[in-house]
């Protein structure tokens, strides 16, 4: 049986070994969910690069949206930030358009995580997405948290529980302490999963920064069933 293991932050990375494995980067708040809600609404491509400077170079190279943010908050001299939102917003079309990105956690989570043999992006909103890729592939499977800033952030972790759970049927979820520990906060907040993550240190960060309709957004179970970002060459693509 294959296994299914939780890196809790990109720091502990030198502890696994990728290779061989299939790698979901997830990071709810916000860039797993950015990048899927863009994929999702039509956006053709993303890059997502870990510096800033990148960020506008691959701008001007690929002529894309970019979206940028730092400390929770859009950098200054983007399209956009790191909110779903924006790439819902009809005044703003995106349909067709590529895009890069660079986040504080989640994009640099990515780009550390490309010795595994496939490199996918999860969230909330593509969960079942994500599973039925994970079944197909016949690998271990490790989730890999953006965390914040290097540290362990309950919201990620509790991605990484809903998705033992789905796959608990196919894969081994017990022979890892991480994912055990995963598996039971899941099952602790799935109820009223919006009320249990206001406990998270992250959350109240992001809400203190008015962006408390982004953390309800993110939260959404399947919102985008089909949509799954996959690393291609340079860039993620819908599967």
């Amino acid at each position: 049986m294959y296994k299914l293991d939780i890196c809790f932050s990109p720091e502990l990375l030198p502890f696994y070994d990728l290779r061989g494995k299939v790698a979901v980067i997830v990071d709810i708040l916000r860039a797993s969910s950015t990048i899927v809600t863009a994929l999702g609404e039509g956006v053709t491509y993303v890059f997502p690069v870990a510096s800033l400077d990148e960020c506008s170079a691959y701008g001007q190279q690929h002529g894309c949206l970019t979206a940028a943010e730092r400390d929770g908050l859009p950098a200054a001299g983007f399209d956009l930030g790191n909110s779903p939102f924006g790439f819902l917003d009809a005044a703003r079309p995106v349909r067709g358009r590529a895009l890069t990105i660079s986040t504080t956690n989640g994009t640099a989570a990515l780009r550390r995580s490309l010795a595994a043999d496939a490199v996918v992006v999860g969230s909330f909103l593509n969960l079942a997405a994500v599973a039925d890729f994970a079944r197909r592939q016949q690998r271990d499977v490790l989730v890999v948290c953006a965390g914040w800033k290097g540290q362990f952030c309950l919201e990620d972790t509790i991605f990484g529980g809903a998705l033992a759970e789905r796959l608990s049927a196919d894969f081994d979820v017990r022979s890892s302490d991480a994912t055990l520990a995963a598996l039971n906060l899941w099952e602790q907040g799935k109820a009223d999963l919006s009320a249990y993550l206001l406990q998270s240190a992250h959350v109240r960060r992001l809400n203190s920064l008015e962006a408390s309709k982004d953390f309800e957004f993110c939260l959404r179970i399947d919102a985008y069933t089909n949509v799954l970002p996959v690393w291609q060459a340079d860039r993620l693509v819908l599967a």
